[in-house]
């Protein structure tokens, strides 16, 4: 089996997050790691050169395959702010209705910044999908 190219690192999350380009983007970035380390009650680590993770759990697919993954994370993209929520997005309509100005991925939501969603809405989201990922 392949092995995973993105994996948690000691590379400095505060020297990544100085590193984006735009202050309102840096400012987001710092709201995202506080709702993130609120809910798992980790510390941020970066995972590869451009996400970071709070949190981990391990996962057995039905395939045999398994791993360690981080619970919630994100990534300042270029375009948008790719949001990880590892519980997966289905049992999310409701808050998904709510947001705001998003897109979604199977476990990711994209969003511009976080002025075009309703943050609180957000913070629930990332809260269910720690509360989710704990239970099983």
């Amino acid at each position: 089996m392949a092995e995973l190219k993105t994996k948690a690192n000691k590379a400095s999350v505060e020297k990544f997050i100085s590193s984006v380009d735009d202050e309102g983007r840096r400012e987001d970035c710092r709201t995202l790691m506080k709702i993130m380390k609120k809910a798992t009650k980790a510390d941020p680590v970066m995972w590869g050169d451009s996400i970071v993770g709070f949190g981990t759990y391990h996962y057995v697919y039905e395939s045999g395959r398994e791993g360690d993954w981080f619970m919630v994370g994100f990534s300042p993209r270029k375009k948008n702010f790719s949001i990880y929520l590892m519980g997966g997005l289905e049992h999310q309509s409701e808050h998904l209705a709510k947001l705001g100005k998003h897109k979604t991925g199977k476990g990711c939501l994209y969003v511009n910044r976080l002025s075009d969603i309703n943050v609180d809405v957000l913070t629930s989201m990332v809260q269910s999908a720690v509360e989710k990922l704990k239970k099983n």
